[in-house]
């Protein structure tokens, strides 16, 4: 594989404030991964920053739509141009966000190309929509039903493509078991952490191969609170049992080695929330040992 771009996508649009009058940290992960030699490490090419538009914190359930939804748009357009660009150069973008809504971009570009699937690792399954719910508001929690087709039309319908991925063609990683009930009913295959963490990284491999063999290819999308807290708590909705690093990385390996990986986005880590570094330090260290065999 190799030829690794590293992108940085540091956009907190599908965030709710973290406290009044306060910016979701998670637009200085980036920054924060990149201080521990990402770049040198992977031996990638620079493929420079996407720069998201203006934070609007204010929003209500009377608003309509979702919170920051037209900066969302505008930057989902912008973010897939430039892996578009990337990708037709031959690179295999690497993308540190940011919030979950960065998916939308890359699931655009994708379904521009053809058939993918996507891997979603995430403690939580991000499928609210208003199928299941009375309102939805953030699109960090909400990407997967987006990019599924299950969102307002100028974030889940662009060019008339919706939906960017198929139901059938998503492979969900890392969910806690009790977040994962509506995503299985709506056809959604789901390998929780509890399972994983209880039988070892074989089953998830498996099905990946399986879902993936038939399509063009396939994302890899990375939020971070797939780990317990144990290890990595500096994200927004830290809950008990996640995944260890270590099956987090030899879950990544696995995939990167089936053929038709596409790229990998890492989100949600807030740097605010680790002012030592430490767990920045081990994630930039997952992304290396998870990538560093596909050299």
């Amino acid at each position: 594989m190799g030829n690794f771009v590293l992108l940085d996508a540091p956009s907190n649009l599908g965030l709710r404030p973290p406290a009044e009058g306060v910016v979701p940290g998670c637009h200085k992960a980036p920054g924060a991964l990149r201080d521990h030699g990402l770049l040198t490490r992977l031996g990638a090419r620079d493929g420079g920053v996407v720069t998201p538009p203006r934070y609007l914190p204010a929003w209500s359930p009377g608003d309509g739509g979702v919170r920051n939804a037209a900066g969302i748009a505008t930057y989902t357009e912008a973010l897939a141009g430039r892996l578009a660009k990337i990708r037709a150069e031959g690179g295999f973008p690497v993308v540190l966000g940011g919030d979950c809504s960065i998916a939308l971009a890359a699931m655009l570009t994708l379904r521009r190309e053809g058939r993918f699937g996507i891997v979603y690792f995430d403690g939580h399954d991000d499928f609210r929509h208003l199928g299941n719910s009375a309102h939805v508001s953030s699109v960090g929690g909400e990407a997967l039903a987006v990019v599924t087709g299950r969102g307002q039309p100028e974030l889940a319908d662009v060019d008339g493509l919706s939906p960017y991925v198929r139901d059938e063609d998503v492979l969900v990683l890392g969910v806690r078991a009790e977040e994962s009930a509506e995503a299985r009913e709506a056809g959604l295959r789901i390998v929780t952490s509890q399972e994983i963490m209880a039988s070892g990284t074989d089953g998830a491999l498996a099905a990946a191969r399986e879902i993936f063999a038939p399509l063009d290819g396939f994302w890899i999308h990375v939020d971070i609170d797939t780990l317990d807290p144990e290890f990595v708590s500096a994200v927004d909705s830290p809950d008990p049992g996640g995944l260890s690093p270590d099956k987090l990385v030899d879950l990544l390996g696995g995939l990167l080695a089936i053929p038709g990986a596409a790229g990998l986005e890492l989100t949600i880590f807030d740097p605010d929330l680790d002012p030592d570094g430490t767990q920045a330090a081990l994630v930039a260290d997952c992304l290396v040992r998870a990538l560093e065999g596909t050299r």
